[in-house]
């Protein structure tokens, strides 16, 4: 098995993804909003790169929530924005969702070459580590970053990936990215909350009154599922589907 690490979907050229398992990491917050809303029970998420087309997409999906951000905070008449602790059960349960951010659906939608596709965070580590080496492909693990930036908390997550990879698969090939991606991520494997001083994301989420987000965000292991990105019906399922 191959192992290679994109730290912003711009890095990824398409032919990349052919033949391959992709997992999509936005850890603050889409991916993580992603795995949270599948966990509570949502039908379905259709990522979306615009605003405009969010609504247009959500006017054509009678009783379908509209939710994303722009700038952080959702655009003007959506139902949810990005906070993964909207998403509870109650609200989402049963219900499909039409959803856009700056970066995590971008980076979702760039994956679409891939043979398989799965969301990724902290929250469900373990979890997509395990269904990636299940798939049998090479393995690419796509980092949304931050408005074409890189970001440390993907990158974090992406290394602790290939850490997990590598201590079931010690033989896998890791390409140079997926090496410096795990080499970085070693001193936060224990302590993740120190992202919410280092990642400048987590410190611009907390000024906005947004720190439980980037604490629900750095928590480990909260979720054992993998949402599935499926281009053939331009829809995140639950695995089950």
């Amino acid at each position: 098995m191959r192992v290679d690490v994109a730290f912003t979907p711009a890095a990824l050229p398409p032919a990349a993804l052919a033949g391959a398992t992709a997992l999509v990491i936005d850890v603050l917050r889409a991916s993580t909003t992603m795995v949270t809303a599948v966990a509570h029970g949502c039908l379905a998420m259709l990522p979306v790169a615009e605003v405009d087309e969010a609504r247009r997409r959500a006017r054509s999906l009678p009783g379908a929530l509209l939710a994303g951000e722009r700038g952080g905070d959702p655009p003007e008449g959506f139902d949810l924005g990005n906070s993964p602790l909207e998403f509870t059960r109650e609200r989402v349960g049963g219900r499909t969702i039409v959803f856009t951010t700056s970066n995590g659906t971008r980076a979702l939608l760039a994956a679409r070459p891939a043979t398989a596709v799965g969301v990724a965070g902290f929250v469900n580590l373990t979890a997509a580590a395990d269904w990636a080496l299940g798939q049998g492909r090479r393995l690419v693990i796509v980092c949304a970053g931050e408005l074409g930036s890189r970001s440390v908390e993907d990158e974090t997550c992406a290394g602790l990936l290939v850490d997990r990879v590598l201590t079931t698969d010690p033989e896998a090939v890791v390409g140079p990215a997926a090496l410096e991606a795990a080499d970085a991520a070693r001193p936060y494997a224990k302590d993740l909350a120190r992202l919410a001083q280092d990642a400048p994301h987590a410190r611009k989420l907390a000024s906005h009154g947004r720190s439980p987000d980037v604490t629900a965000c750095l928590t480990r292991d909260a979720f054992c599922l993998v949402p599935l990105y499926r281009a053939d019906v331009d829809k995140v399922v639950p695995p089950y589907r």
